[in-house]
């Protein structure tokens, strides 16, 4: 599946506006007429070419239009820098299935599916441009209606962001008050996942937009930034755990928690993923994921985490280190409670970087229960 969404980006990132052969779609919308064009001239292509004539001449706009006359198909290289045939006939297997009923269409689905190339349809009736890749499809908007759709799926990104980041700064609190329950996970988890949704939506668009989406980008990147992360040490806190935060799996100082951690992890966000957005927003559904047992579905289970994303905020606290930590104390209070000497019993963790722990997660609870309630 990745690997066919990467094809598909890349085939339209050769059409995104102001790229050349975009332009020649174009004016071929313009002139009302229609076009079949193959983006690749290798072997697989020509075997399945009859007729028309070799051209190997420079790629430009005003050629593509003026050949798209001619009722064959066109061939250009893989870079779409140069025309290779013209007036071409198509022969793909009839055997392979379509959906589409046009003529062109069905032509350049075939195409597509049995090749691995980018194949473009211009339809003249419709007035639409389609691109085909493996067994994707994809119709080509305007860039208005592009910066239309982005503008509002960013403005509807940055909500769910100031959402989750109040969500998140009340959950440190709680996290150091030890009140937290299921209600204060899922609502970390929920516009976590949401926002990691429509930030793929929008990165697909934006691919579509070649260098005018460049500023876009930023944008994206900007109110994605930490997201994915936060939802991950959410889910590595919480997973598979009751009030204690822990599974069958993650007893303090077993030496396959760690292993089991990881998968685990994975498991959970896979399972997240795959939920609607109607069952995201089922409490029950997020807790689910999670591991939670059925008894401890509901909102006011009390729950404890691990520690790891408080710990993450730490600076100059490798992965190791936290990773032997939490295995160590298996719970944020228990880590908050012990003091120097407990701390230092843990592999690598010397007294400077003891102290450096008990002074680091006082700051921190000093100044998130201050951002809570100020």
């Amino acid at each position: 599946m990745e690997r066919t969404i990467a094809a598909v980006a890349g085939a339209l990132s050769l059409v995104a506006p102001g790229q050349p052969l975009r332009d020649g779609l174009e004016r071929v919308l313009l002139a009302n007429r229609g076009a079949l064009i193959v983006v690749g001239d290798d072997a697989d292509v020509l075997s399945i070419c009859t007729g028309g004539f070799l051209l190997d001449a420079e790629f430009t706009p005003q050629r593509l239009s003026e050949l798209a006359k001619l009722d064959g198909a066109i061939i250009v290289s893989a870079d779409a820098a140069r025309i290779a045939r013209a007036n071409v006939h198509l022969m793909p297997n009839p055997s392979i299935p379509t959906s589409e009923t046009g003529t062109r269409h069905r032509t350049a689905e075939r195409i597509a599916r049995s090749i691995d190339v980018p194949v473009i349809s211009v339809s003249a009736s419709m007035g639409v441009v389609t691109v085909y890749r493996g067994d994707a499809k994809h119709v080509l908007q305007s860039a208005s209606r592009l910066h239309e759709r982005i503008g509002q799926a960013l403005q509807t990104l940055e909500r769910f962001r100031q959402r989750l980041d109040v969500a998140v700064g009340a959950l440190s609190a709680l996290e150091m008050e030890d009140t937290v329950t299921l209600r204060d996970v899922t609502a970390v988890l929920q516009p976590a996942e949401l926002a990691v949704r429509i930030a793929d939506e929008i990165d697909g668009e934006l691919v579509e937009l070649g260098d005018d989406a460049r500023l876009l980008r930023l944008q994206l990147e900007e109110l994605l930034d930490g997201v994915a992360p936060v939802r991950r040490l959410v889910v590595r806190d919480y997973m598979r755990g009751g009030p204690s935060g822990r599974g069958a799996h993650d007893q303090p100082g077993t030496d396959g928690a760690r292993t089991a951690a990881r998968p685990g992890v994975e498991r959970a966000l896979q399972t997240l993923g795959r939920l609607t957005t109607e069952e995201l927003l089922d409490t029950r559904r997020v807790a689910a994921a999670l591991g939670l047992p059925p008894g401890q579905l509901d909102l006011d289970t009390a729950m404890e985490p691990r520690g790891y994303r408080l710990l993450h905020r730490l600076p100059r606290f490798p992965d190791a280190i936290i990773e032997g930590i939490v295995e160590h104390f298996a719970g944020l209070q228990r880590i908050m409670r012990a003091s120097v000497s407990d701390l230092e019993e843990v592999a690598g963790v010397g007294e400077a970087r003891a102290r450096s722990l008990k002074d680091g997660l006082a700051r921190l609870a000093e100044a998130t229960i201050l951002d809570r309630y100020t």
